[in-house]
């Protein structure tokens, strides 16, 4: 019998003897991965395939990280979309979500275009568009949210600022909520923060550092769970980073309420007697907080109040971050060490969580948060697929990054676990 000829001009990969873990599906085996032309498949098709011996790794979904700052347009001295993605395929991850403060501001559908243009050009891994909440991200007159869904948005934010007006907020969820996207809040009261730029405590007392109160994040996480209950629609709270948020949020889910958080790793892999020797890397916004507050956010991904994991990757030029601490932007690159730190601290240090869920909440959670067709290994999904192995130890070295940026806190230390293959579309685009 004759093969057809589409059989043998087919495109075909096998991942061999991987533990597969999908959270979407419920499946977690060693087993057999087929790609054909591109598309997860049931069984082999073709001839002549690619194999790749997965012994010993975790064969996931492509990772998924909703937070992503990659600068352009108008900030290319810091980042570029091409670097960010190739750094986020360095970390693990087949797609990212571009918050929206660019210069210009990502507030309108030629923008927007633009981004998703420049990304189909020169992006390795899925990059999808975040909108602005408001005109110029000024917190003063909202976007034009409908407008931005039709040109692809997934989610509208003002990240790196946060909407003071209550009102403004509460059109801005009733919007979102008519075109089916999520808002993502950066959780900042300016009144409460005033001048703050580290943790209000023991360290910012000593080092004489204008403090920034804890209260400042969970005042408007509050608002957010009264705006999420009033409207009906989903609010995600991103870096959430103080112990009072958690029990926030806690509650309000127990209610039924469409609120959620996520967490970075380096709210949880420091603290913030880190600043005491005034290192500009570990400026964050929010802050490293307390010890208490590390607890409590480890307390809320184990429990599942906290039930997504991103970076926050803010890339910073080195001149920027070489001055004094006030005068320092605040934020560190976080797509490659993002995994390795997150693996490290919650499955093999504090074994919070284990390993099918830290994929679950990789994958399948932001997935549906967002609305998007990613985070599965099902059938006739794009084979977006990373390969992770859990027991590899290896060194951070900032100097080696993708990213153009270096700003990071996190150099020379050991880690356990890793990505060592990210797979987008069928194609290889990183490799260890």
């Amino acid at each position: 019998m004759f093969r057809r000829v589409e059989e043998f001009l087919m495109s075909m990969t096998i991942i061999r003897n991987g533990r597969i873990i999908d959270p979407a599906n419920e499946r977690d085996e060693v087993g057999d991965l087929f790609i054909v032309d591109g598309k997860i498949a049931a069984k082999a098709k073709g001839s002549d395939p690619e194999v790749i011996d997965a012994a010993g790794l975790i064969v996931a979904p492509g990772l998924i990280d909703l937070h992503v700052h990659l600068r352009e347009p108008g900030f290319g001295w810091k980042e570029t979309i091409e670097s960010g993605a190739r750094a986020a395929a360095a970390g693990g991850f087949t797609t990212i979500v571009c918050m929206p403060n660019t210069a210009p501001a990502a507030d309108s559908p030629g923008t927007i275009a633009w981004i998703r243009d420049r990304a189909a050009e020169v992006a390795c891994v899925n990059v999808l568009p975040a909108g602005a909440i408001s005109k110029g991200l000024m917190g003063e007159e909202l976007a034009p949210i409908g407008s931005l869904a039709q040109a692809g948005v997934v989610a509208i934010t003002d990240d790196g600022r946060c909407v003071q007006n209550n009102e403004l907020m509460r059109r801005a969820v009733e919007y979102a909520r008519m075109v089916g996207v999520p808002i993502l809040d950066h959780c900042q009261d300016y009144d409460l923060v005033g001048s703050g730029v580290v943790h209000e405590g023991y360290w910012s007392t000593l080092l004489g550092l204008p403090g920034w109160p804890s209260a400042g994040e969970e005042a408007i996480v509050m608002r957010n769970v009264l705006l999420a209950e009033l409207c009906d629609h989903q609010v995600h709270c991103q870096h959430i980073s103080a112990a009072g948020s958690v029990r926030i949020l806690r509650e309000a889910r127990a209610r039924g309420v469409k609120i959620s958080g996520e967490v970075c790793p380096h709210h949880i892999a420091l603290t913030d007697d880190a600043i005491q020797n005034f290192d500009t890397n570990c400026k964050m916004n929010p802050p490293l907080r307390a010890k208490e507050d590390v607890a409590a956010l480890l307390e809320g991904i184990a429990d599942g109040t906290l039930d997504i994991l991103c970076s926050d990757h803010a890339p910073h030029a080195q001149f920027e971050k070489e001055v004094e601490f006030d005068a320092a932007p605040f934020g560190i690159v976080g797509l490659e060490t993002e995994l390795g730190l997150f693996l490290d601290l919650l499955v093999h240090k504090t074994k919070t969580i284990e390993l099918p869920r830290l994929i679950e909440i990789f994958t399948v959670n932001p997935a549906r948060l967002l609305g998007i067709e990613a985070g599965t290994l099902s059938v006739d999904r794009a084979a977006d697929v990373t390969l992770i192995d859990p027991e590899l130890e290896w060194t951070v070295d900032a100097a080696a990054f993708q990213s153009m940026s270096r700003n990071t806190p996190f150099d020379g230390w050991k880690l356990k676990g890793r990505a060592v293959r990210t797979i987008v579309d069928g194609k290889t685009v990183w490799k260890l």
